[in-house]
This record gives structure tokens, C-alpha cells and sequence, in this order.
């Protein structure tokens, strides 16, 4: 399962992250998102943990939680093919 992690401290290290959700089960990676041109994180993230079960008790018990002095916010990540269909089905509105 993929988790999405906002608002990390900029200093937040990918080994960071990892340790962060090791107390939940098995994490298969972690991957911060960084800037291109600085190579400074853009303060989020990606967490892969295999068990459905241990994913989702590590976003309820995340969610909200202090990592590195942010206030961290933790939730399922959302595929961007999805996401995209989503937002691209939707019937338009009719106006009168």
C-alpha cells in the first residue's frame, strides 16, 4: 500500500521516514519528493508498506503526530491515473 506523508520538516531523511513507520510492519521503501534544481526536499513524501493491515494502522496512528518538529499528515496515496479519470468522468453541471 502506498501512503502519502505531508508537511515533513525539510531536514526529514528518507532513512527518517522509514524509521518512522518501521514500528507498523515491514516498509518496502520510502521516497522523499525533492526540488530539481536544489536538491532540498519539498517537505513530502512516499511510504510503500506491503500488509494492508500495517499500513493502515500506521496512517491512523500517524496522522497528526510530530516527526522532526512538523506536524506530519498521513494518508493513502492516491494513484495519479485515477485520480485523473476521477476528475475527467464527471458529468458537467447544467445551468439554467
Amino acid at each position: 500500500m502506498k501512503i502519502l506523508v505531508r508537511n515533513l520538516a525539510r531536514a526529514t531523511t528518507e532513512e527518517n521516514l522509514g524509521a518512522l513507520f518501521a514500528p507498523f510492519g515491514v516498509v518496502q521503501s520510502c521516497n522523499l519528493v525533492l526540488d530539481k534544481a536544489s536538491g532540498v526536499s519539498k517537505g513530502f513524501g512516499f511510504v510503500e508498506m506491503p500488509k494492508v493491515g500495517a499500513a493502515k494502522a500506521a496512517i491512523k496512528a500517524l496522522n497528526n503526530t510530530m516527526a522532526d518538529g512538523e506536524k506530519i499528515r498521513v494518508k493513502l496515496a492516491q494513484n495519479k491515473a485515477a485520480v485523473a479519470t476521477e476528475s475527467t468522468s464527471q458529468a458537467p453541471k447544467e445551468t439554467s
